[in-house]
């Protein structure tokens, strides 16, 4: 029923994702969603985030920022960790994680997509056709239009967590 919703993996922090393996795997292109998946809400990159980038550079993975917000944000952002951007996204649309895969050279099969929020990040990567990693938000202060649907999602991913520990029992059965 809310499968459409479901992440391919589900992580407590964007900066636990082992992106030199992702390369290994054939990812050439990473789109990220900025607040609450990179930093806190509005704000500017960090330490962590800048180092993050620059490790992606020195793999060879290409980024792209895909962000419903307004452009001063976006390309603020997109500018002090050296990455394209998409702003005013109308995620979760698939139209501009297209656009986005167009803008890195990679397709459906070498790109990943990292968010914090299911109805909007994790579904239009789904819709898209690419593989979507879900985090937790970095900070708990966020506009209550995100608040309002973190309630819903805590349901979704109650269904999503129970699917796993089902699969994971199958799994240790077959063996």
């Amino acid at each position: 029923m809310f499968q459409c919703f479901y992440p391919n993996k589900y992580l407590d922090s964007t900066y636990q994702i082992d992106f030199k393996k992702e390369y290994e795997n054939g990812i050439r292109g990473v789109i990220f969603d900025v607040d609450n998946t990179l930093v806190p809400h509005g704000a500017p990159a960090d330490e962590r985030s800048l180092a993050l980038f620059e490790k992606l550079r020195e793999i060879g993975i290409r980024s792209l920022l895909l962000s419903n917000n307004k452009e001063p944000r976006v390309k603020s952002f997109a500018e002090e960790v050296g990455s394209l951007y998409i702003y005013k996204a109308g995620k979760p649309s698939p139209n501009n994680y297209k656009k986005a895969m167009e803008r890195l050279e990679t397709d459906e099969n070498s790109t990943l997509f990292v968010g914090d929020q299911l109805f909007t990040d994790v579904w239009g990567a789904n819709r898209a056709g690419i593989r979507s990693y879900l985090v937790k938000p970095i900070h708990p202060k966020e506009e209550i239009q995100i608040v309002l649907k973190r309630y819903l999602e805590k349901i979704v991913l109650f269904f999503y967590k129970r699917q796993l520990k089902k699969q994971e029992g199958e799994d240790g059965r077959a063996e």
